[in-house]
């Protein structure tokens, strides 16, 4: 629900999931150390007001709970992108949380950790990443019978390459569901460069 706003980006290395569509497999592994506080430094540097913390999954490293607190002490609009396999328990309150539902197309469809349903708000998102129509139909299954709409946002994203944005939007239309669909918008405008 952001897209488009100008974003600091911090990719954390490290994730315990190997989904089949992964686009950043450079962040299995590798990386440079930096601490906390010249990330928070680099940000404030940038003069931008928006910072995602993404990865890998990035509540893999312990150091992410206190960066996340010294953005918010700062001033920043923090948003945190988690492959939702790890509690989100101790993320702080006025983070948003972008949080992935696996799909069976992932190879993790069984990842998704129920009692984070209790940490997700009204100003988070859930997101299905729609590899298939088969995916599809599993993903509005889940909406449906938990009703997701009632209290978070719910994001259907076409997997780049498999789905065709326009096939997505035609089921979603045919069938009423009570989702966004989003796009990979720097996909749209730079392709798939890394590091843009």
């Amino acid at each position: 629900m952001h897209a488009g706003l100008p974003c600091f980006f911090i990719r954390l290395t490290g994730c315990n999931l190997r989904c089949s569509y992964c686009d950043t497999t450079f962040a299995h592994e590798g990386g440079f150390r930096i601490s906390v506080e010249e990330l928070v430094c680099k940000w404030q540097d940038s003069k931008v007001s928006h910072v995602l913390i993404t990865g890998g999954e990035p509540l893999l490293q312990t150091p992410v709970y206190e960066l996340m607190e010294l953005l918010l002490t700062k001033g920043a609009r923090c948003l945190l992108e988690t492959n939702g396999s790890i509690s989100l328990s101790s993320v702080p309150k006025k983070v948003v949380k972008v949080v992935d539902w696996k799909t069976p197309g992932s190879g993790h469809s069984d990842s998704f950790l129920e009692e984070n349903l209790r940490f997700i708000g009204a100003n988070d998102e859930i997101k299905f990443v729609i590899t298939s129509h088969a995916d599809y139909i599993w993903s509005a299954e889940i909406v449906r019978s938990r009703a997701l709409w009632l209290f978070t946002s719910v994001i259907f994203s076409p997997c780049y390459g498999l789905v065709k944005a326009s096939r997505l939007a035609q089921w979603l239309l045919r069938d009423n569901l009570e989702v966004r669909l989003q796009i990979q918008l720097h996909k749209v405008i730079w392709g798939e460069k890394r590091g843009v």
